[in-house]
């Protein structure tokens, strides 16, 4: 397997920056893999599903959102909506490339971001998510109630998220509110596997149990059993990505 820096302009005029892992042979497919909140391209969760995947011989981008990681723009002027818009728009440069995505992979809220974004990219296959929240209002259950406050009467606040500080805005609160995940699910009319563990203490397993409901066949659901939130152990990783690349070469055919 190799990797390589694969870069593109975001719809909003920053530069975006991801890394292609890259199979040993001909790719059996390509998919784009969606961070969880503010963790980036490089957190252990991403970089061990991707590069497991490339091992199972699927290529896969994954990239930085707007402020996080190598990307460019400001984390402060992020929102759920722009997510999904840097999810078209990686998966209109791959396309460019000759690298046309058909499988979109999310985790935690970026899972909520490819369920939200495969509708608009006609190439995709299937979907998978893992540790994926229902509501996408539910990433604030990571913000205490007086950064709450002081958002809501200031406009902005700096908060401490998984350890780090962010400004976040306003705006990305009243974003959350604009999105109608359960009727994009129900309407999605495309294969989706739906990985969550029993135990996330972040993102409790009834969000699976939705998302599953709302959802049309084909579906499939895997338990992550002992798995915690953020996939820290490799083994976790492992079997996730040798689940989904299992389960989704049923959807691919041949590509040139």
């Amino acid at each position: 397997m190799t990797a390589q820096t694969f870069e593109f302009d975001g719809p909003r005029g920053y530069r975006l920056v991801g890394r292609l892992e890259l199979p040993a042979g001909q790719p059996q497919g390509w998919a784009i893999l969606a961070h969880c909140f503010t963790c980036g391209k490089d957190s252990l969760a991403s970089t061990r599903l991707a590069r497991a995947l490339a091992a199972r011989g699927i290529g896969v981008l994954r990239f930085d959102f707007a402020g996080l990681g190598n990307s460019g723009g400001s984390f402060a002027d992020a929102t759920f909506a722009a997510d999904v818009e840097d999810l078209v728009a990686a998966g209109n440069a791959m396309t460019r490339d000759g690298k046309s995505p058909s499988i979109l992979v999310g985790h935690s809220l970026g899972g909520a971001a490819v369920l939200m974004a495969a509708g608009e990219m006609p190439g995709i296959r299937a979907v998978a998510t893992l540790g994926a929240p229902f509501d996408i209002s539910h990433v604030l259950h990571q913000f205490d109630p007086q950064s709450l406050q002081a958002i809501e009467t200031q406009g902005q606040a700096e908060v401490s998220l998984a350890g780090r500080p962010f400004v976040v805005r306003k705006s990305f609160i009243q974003d959350l509110a604009r999105h109608d995940l359960a009727s994009r699910i129900a309407q999605l009319r495309i294969p989706l596997l739906v990985l969550h563990s029993p135990l996330d203490a972040t993102v409790g397993i009834e969000n699976a149990a939705r998302i599953f409901t709302v959802a049309k066949h084909p579906k499939s659901f895997i338990s992550l059993d002992n798995a915690d939130h953020l996939l820290t152990r490799r083994a976790d990783a492992d079997y996730a990505a040798a689940m989904i690349s299992t389960w989704i070469s049923r959807y691919l055919v041949s590509e040139p």
